[in-house]
């Protein structure tokens, strides 16, 4: 585990973006249950492919004027029990810290995992997820 402190900084790059918080295990049930239309949700990370290539980029595609109705994140390394509930969700995917995974009506219906992250720039990331934007939102 993280010390909170440390992340803090890493968490906030997305939540202050409107990425929804997700911390606890109720928390990720709640939002996967009162999930409408479709959801971008980030697995952070303290790699340096989250820092480059996931957050970025997960941003970027946010700015499209087609994208998912909702956005959340969990904190792998520091929410370790919301972490593990939304890899319940995640599956068949393995885990994988970064991921980014885009939901319809809460089943994934697109998944960037790790080794489709990184050494990518951010750019391509959002040219992805756009692209899964524009076929299912």
């Amino acid at each position: 585990m993280y010390p909170p402190d440390l992340v803090a900084p890493m968490h906030k790059d997305l939540t202050d973006h409107g990425f929804q918080g997700l911390q606890t295990v109720e928390a990720v049930d709640e939002f996967m249950k009162n999930m409408e239309g479709t959801a971008l949700v980030v697995v952070n990370s303290v790699c340096g492919c989250a820092a480059a290539m996931a957050r970025p980029g997960a941003k970027l595609a946010m700015e499209s004027d087609k994208k998912p109705t909702q956005s959340a994140t969990v904190f792998a390394g520091v929410d370790r029990e919301a972490t593990e509930k939304i890899r319940e969700y995640l599956l068949p995917y393995p885990p994988s810290s970064p991921a980014i995974a885009l939901f319809q009506d809460g089943k994934v219906v697109h998944m960037l995992e790790r080794h489709h992250i990184e050494g990518r720039p951010a750019e391509m990331i959002a040219a992805n997820l756009k692209m899964a934007f524009d076929k299912y939102c």
